[in-house]
């Protein structure tokens, strides 16, 4: 059969609940994951069924605190045991579901309730003998259950055992309408009432049971009218409130007498009358899509915190480590690599002393010396090479470290990057550490810097005389002279340098390189040079960013905020047409 665009609404939107993730730790995410987990149970085990047909038989969970005689009054409805009373608690330790043999259909598939496994029984004796799971859905058929009607004996809400109490809320907010249980002893307790309160905003129908009044003069009476004071304060509007008098029981472990009877008449008419029922459905239903809608919106707004701190964490790697990309390139350009062992080891290529005398006759007494470079009888340019790269790298290094370490300590400092660093064991030690495979990738981009400098010097030597010129220094020295200029200043114009100790080497690097090529194409030259270098150590700073990147990508948020917040418009929507009665259901009408 072909889904009508309402089952579209809901469907959608439990697959969008059951995409969702809370990735962080923090404020309000446990409550929003159980919002989230409740509210995806409800729209599969109630929404979507009674959307399916608003004709289906009403869902009538019992349900109550611990002792509070529920699954006595189950039995005494129908005459019978049908479900497990007794002292040792939790007595309902599995749920059964009680209705007419002609109504199975609706109830032995997954129409309702269809993550929970279906036990076909006839009585309670068919229970197998010692069995403590809550998690299957036992199904009694019995004549004494009316058709259109079907009762379910539900764990105690304040149930000892965990799984217990996280079934009877699912099996309450599976129900058309309610037959909540208390006694006159523990009718004022919090728990039963924080239950009630959400049948209020559900705007579904209670029928109020209070079992166990002390059979004295006025009792009745007297806590009656404190009930009915305590439902009003909370918006709690029960369609009939029946009272049961404390009595002993029969033989059969049954109540008889006529509270019992009204409270059984009540159920017959209500299951005569399909009118009637067709109205509670309805309103149950409409109430159950406000409330999922304002579910949605509330979890939609825990997402979009959680976005917002994914955003921040990220942020912080942002922030980070533009900062360290931003230190190295100011390192490069102000000519605090020229100084040390780059220094003095430029000084041994060139002669800084001798440069006075002339450049065109300081390149001519040098061309020899220079020379045996080429043929490798000389070190002086190969050690300023290998100063050079091992000044780079070590500023590499040096800074990515820093920005690791800032990085994990901003993270720190907030609950979601907190909860990021304890997700894996040893994930924060990780993260501070730059490894000896990233100082092997910082060598082999220096290197390959140095190489595309050489290359770039090479080409643009194709002159005869540049060419000459070149050869006779060697490209090595011309490519190192270049290195320096870069290292010197952005706009291959010496800064603040004139006052330190690299300054002479930095304007004899430069005069160098305009004795061969010219002073705009050495503008060129540094330009292009200096693009690569920045390219390739940006790369690297990159690559250092992205472990913290797949560390937030391994907390993802597929469903983000206006996804929900679409979802509980939709079903907003879907509720003013069930109001309206022009809402299609996918058994073929509008109702």
């Amino acid at each position: 059969m072909t889904e009508t665009p309402t089952r579209t609404v809901t469907e959608a939107a439990r697959a969008h609940l059951a995409d969702l993730r809370i990735p962080f730790d923090i404020r309000g995410s446990s409550a929003a994951e159980r919002t989230a987990r409740h509210l995806r149970d409800q729209l599969a085990d109630h929404i979507e069924p009674r959307i399916a047909s608003l004709d289906a038989p009403l869902l009538a969970v019992v349900g109550g605190s611990t002792g509070a005689g529920k699954s006595t009054l189950v039995n005494s409805l129908v005459g019978h045991e049908v479900t497990r009373s007794g002292a040792i608690r939790p007595t309902t330790r599995q749920p059964v579901l009680l209705h007419n043999p002609k109504d199975a259909a609706w109830f032995e598939g997954p129409r309702i309730l269809p993550n929970l496994p279906r036990v076909i029984r006839r009585s309670a004796a068919d229970e197998v003998p010692g069995s403590q799971s809550a998690a299957g859905l036992n199904l009694v058929a019995d004549d004494t259950i009316p058709t259109g009607i079907a009762v379910l004996d539900a764990p105690d809400i304040d149930s000892v055992a965990a799984a217990n109490r996280e079934l009877a809320g699912q099996l309450l907010r599976a129900a058309d309408l309610w037959i909540f249980v208390t006694t006159a002893h523990r009718y004022a307790d919090a728990v039963p009432w924080d239950v009630l309160s959400q049948a209020a905003a559900r705007d579904i129908t209670v029928s109020l049971v209070m079992n166990r009044i002390p059979n004295q003069p006025g009792v009745a009476e007297e806590l009656g009218g404190h009930l009915q004071e305590m439902m009003a304060e909370r918006g709690v509007d029960a369609a009939t409130v029946f009272r049961i008098h404390e009595a002993p029981l029969t033989d059969d472990g049954l109540i008889r007498g006529p509270e019992v009877d009204a409270l059984r008449s009540w159920i017959l008419s209500l299951a005569g009358d399909s009118g009637q029922r067709a109205s509670i459905a309805r309103r149950t239903l409409a109430g159950a899509l406000t409330n999922a809608a304002d579910a949605l919106e509330q979890v939609a707004e825990h997402v979009g915190e959680q976005q917002s701190e994914q955003d921040r964490l990220a942020g912080i790697v942002r922030s980070e480590f533009d900062t360290a990309a931003e230190a190295i390139a100011e390192v490069t350009r102000d000519g605090a690599l020229l100084r040390g062992e780059v220094l003095a080891r430029w000084q041994d290529v060139v002669g800084t002393g001798e440069f006075f005398k002339g450049v065109q006759g300081w390149v001519s007494r040098m061309r020899d010396r220079i020379t045996n470079a080429l043929t490798g009888t000389a070190k002086p340019v190969v050690d300023a090479q290998s100063a050079i790269e091992t000044g780079l790298v070590s500023v590499v290094i040096d800074e990515c470290a820093n920005a690791r370490t800032r990085t994990v300590r901003q993270w720190g400092s907030h609950e979601a990057g907190t909860s990021v660093l304890q997700s894996e064991p040893g994930l924060e030690r990780q993260l501070l550490a730059v490894d000896e495979r990233f100082r092997r990738q910082v060598e082999d981009q220096v290197r390959s810097w140095q190489r595309d400098v050489l290359d770039l010097v090479s080409r643009e030597g194709q002159d005869r005389r540049q060419k000459a010129r070149i050869l006779s220094l060697g490209v090595n020295v011309v490519g190192i002279a270049l290195m320096v200029v870069v290292f010197a200043s952005t706009a291959f114009i010496p800064t603040g340098l004139e006052v330190g100790a690299g300054a002479t080497t930095a304007v004899v690097g430069q005069k160098l390189l305009e004795s061969i090529f010219g002073d705009e194409a050495v503008r060129r030259l540094a330009r292009v040079a200096r693009q690569q270098l920045d390219d390739r150590l940006n790369a690297l700073v990159d690559a250092q960013a992205a472990d913290f990147a797949h560390v937030l990508a391994e907390h993802p948020i597929p469903v983000g905020e206006e996804v929900l917040r679409a979802d509980a418009a939709q079903l907003r929507d879907l509720t003013a047409q069930l109001r309206s009665g022009t809402a299609q259901t996918s058994d073929g009408g509008d109702r």
